[in-house]
Formats: structure tokens, sequence, C-alpha cells
């Protein structure tokens, strides 16, 4: 089959196209022809090295952790058949044309393969973080990044789940904030006040899913840290506040997005050859929406 490989870290063009062999599905794994895949940050953290000491890569390796796609291969007690349509995490790197996976779920017809594709990371992310911030209905939660693809999965489950969520994002995205139910204010310097001013009587968590340095004033905002928590701002650690980063990869994370019916905004889709241009625009960070790749 035809994957993406590298063979050592570096640069996106270290991302080369190669004949690798099909791989046979074990107990438990379903093998998938690829339709899309999700392109997310640490997929090009992991091929430059800046992941190198926390996650060593074998190689040559294949990148891609999430997988949308048609079952084409069952291994023993998987519970799918030939033909399923499914998503989910994979097994052994989606960037390639079939992809082993055993934390899938059947692809609901509502979904197309990109959106299907790029729900699992941002989707079990923004429900895990919300789930360790106890977010109750009736309460005020903050959502640094709510214009961002975890941030607005957090964004909608939160106000379904019945709490007020004031939501900072840029000006050219605080209306599509509005729109996903919250409050939108705008980040940057005196954002404190403006959060204080929409919310008058206090916030009673933060969510910070854009790690753009604003612990320390959410911590004041919060009057203190136990209801505080970063995906994206290593600064935590030295700070002593909780930084989530260990995912739940079950079957039953991907039942409940589609359940609550969230859904994320799409951004730029590439081939799988041109793998290498997905990477240098989600290192921009300004992608403007989940950037994914279609393979079949």
């Amino acid at each position: 089959m035809r994957a993406i490989t590298i063979t050592q870290y570096g640069e996106p063009d270290v991302l080369r196209s190669a004949e690798v062999p099909l791989p046979e599905p074990g107990p438990g794994q379903v093998r998938v022809a690829v339709k899309a895949a999700g392109v997310n940050p640490i997929d090009w953290k992991l091929r430059s090295g800046a992941m190198a000491e926390a996650r060593p890569l074998d190689f040559p390796h294949i990148l891609g952790l999430e997988l949308a796609g048609v079952v084409d291969a069952v291994g023993e007690g998987a519970g799918f058949a030939v033909g399923d349509e499914v998503f989910g995490w994979s097994d052994t790197g989606a960037y390639a044309e079939y992809a082993l996976a055993t934390n899938v779920i059947r692809k609901p017809a509502g979904l197309s393969w990109p959106e299907a594709a790029a729900l699992p990371i941002a989707g079990e992310t923004a429900l895990r973080v919300l789930g360790e911030l106890e977010v109750k209905p009736g309460e005020t939660l903050v959502i640094h990044g709510a214009s961002g693809q975890v941030g607005r999965i957090a964004t909608q489950a939160a106000v379904a789940l019945g709490a007020t969520v004031i939501g900072l994002a840029g000006a050219s995205s605080l209306d599509e904030v509005k729109a996903l139910g919250a409050a939108p204010v705008q980040y940057g310097d005196g954002w404190v006040a403006r959060v204080r001013a929409v919310a008058p009587s206090g916030v009673d968590a933060v969510f910070d899913a854009a790690g753009f340095g604003v612990l320390g004033d959410s911590v004041d905002l919060l009057g203190s840290p136990d209801r505080l928590v970063t995906i994206a701002d290593p600064a935590a650690f030295a700070q002593g506040l909780r930084f989530s980063a260990v995912s739940t990869e079950t079957a039953e994370v991907l039942e409940d997005l589609v359940a609550r019916g969230l859904k994320l905004k799409l951004g730029s889709a590439y081939g799988l050859a041109d793998v290498a241009e997905a990477h240098r625009e989600s290192a921009t960070g300004h992608a403007g929406g989940k950037i994914t790749l279609t393979v079949g």
C-alpha cells in the first residue's frame, strides 16, 4: 500500500510517499481503507522531533492519529463487518491507504468523511477537560480559544449542559463564538476586565485551550487554581497548575460525541501527496478550521 512515512526527524520535507506492507488486523482490530485522516499539531511536533524525549518514534514511522474509512478486513472479535463505514483512532498511522484500528465506531450517515476524521482528538479532549473541571449547570465557564477546534466542541457541550460560557477569541471570530451560544470576549490585553464586565458575579472554572500565557491572570480571576485546566500552556508545570494530556481513546467517547451532535469547523483539505503543505499550514496556528487529508 501507499503511505506517507518519515525515516528521521526534521522539516516537512522528511514526509515521503512509500510503498509499505499491507497490515493485517489482530484480535479486536479492523483494517480500514482510509477515506480521510485528521491533521493535528501533535503530528508535526512528532515529525520535527519536538516531542522526541516524551514520545520517541521508531523509524520508519507513519503519522496520523485520526481516520475515517471503510472496513476492509476484520480481526477476531472486532465486532465489525467488511464494508462498515467507521471512524476513530488509528493504531498504525492514518497517513496511508490502509490502517489498523481498535477504537472505532460506525460512522453516522450525517457525518462526511472529513468531519468524522476530524472529530476524535478535539472531541475527546474537550469532553475530558469539562469532566476534569466538573462543570455543572448554572456555572460560568471561561474558555480561552473558544473559536479553536477543542474550544468549539467544549463550548457547545458546556452550553448544552446548562453552563454559561464566556468564550475568548480573536476579533474576527467573535461572531462565530456567539453563534455557538457563548458570550464572546476578545482576547489580549485587558481580557480580565472584559470578562469581569460580562460576569460581575465571578466565574467558576477556566479551560485554557489556547496557551497564550493566560494562566496567572486566570488564577487571579478565579481566586484559586483549583478549577483551572490547560491543554496548551506547558508553563503550567512550573506553576503547579493542571495540564491535561492523557487521552481516553475508547469507542464510548466516540459514541458520546455522536450522541451529543458535536461538530467542529473544517479547514483546508489536502491530498495525501500534499501532506507537507498541510503540516506547514497547521504549524502556523492560523488554519481557521481542522485540516484533513483526503486519502481514498
